[in-house]
């Protein structure tokens, strides 16, 4: 449970959102609504990959978001240029942690650009913002 100043910070940017577990919760449902929850589920998920320490497990985590998100009619296919699709489906046989990150860079720019900026403009954070106004106001002003 974010306070109202918590929630206030995520307007700062985007990395502020995706780090905080509730702002990405928040960030995520506005994101289902506008159809694009691909974009943040990849960003998400490219995290995870860069963290990945056995060669074993880089081979098919790869080829999991490969799968899921970068090949031709993928179920989450994000939205990404023809040539870094055609780079990483060059390299996906040999798989390095660093084989996402244009798209990866993509994908957070998209985010940073325009998904944010409407989110922040939207009526589920307005609406955040709002609940948790009140329910300081209730928790400081105990007569009202």
């Amino acid at each position: 449970r974010s306070s109202a100043g918590e929630t206030m910070a995520w307007s700062e940017s985007v990395d502020t959102i995706l780090a905080n577990k509730d702002g990405l919760a928040a960030f995520r449902t506005f994101l289902k609504s506008e159809f694009s929850e691909e974009n943040v589920e990849f960003w998400l998920a490219c995290e995870d990959f860069k963290k990945t320490k056995s060669s074993a497990k880089i081979a098919s985590k790869a080829q999991k978001i490969y799968s899921d998100f970068i090949q031709a009619d993928a179920p989450k296919e994000i939205n990404i240029d023809f040539q870094t699709k055609n780079h990483i489906s060059q390299n996906i046989s040999e798989p390095t942690l660093s084989c996402f990150d244009d798209a990866q860079r993509l994908v957070y720019s998209l985010m940073a650009k325009d998904s944010f900026p409407r989110f922040l403009r939207s009526e589920v954070y307005k609406e955040l913002i709002k609940k948790q106004q009140n329910g300081n106001q209730k928790r400081w002003l105990p007569f009202l």
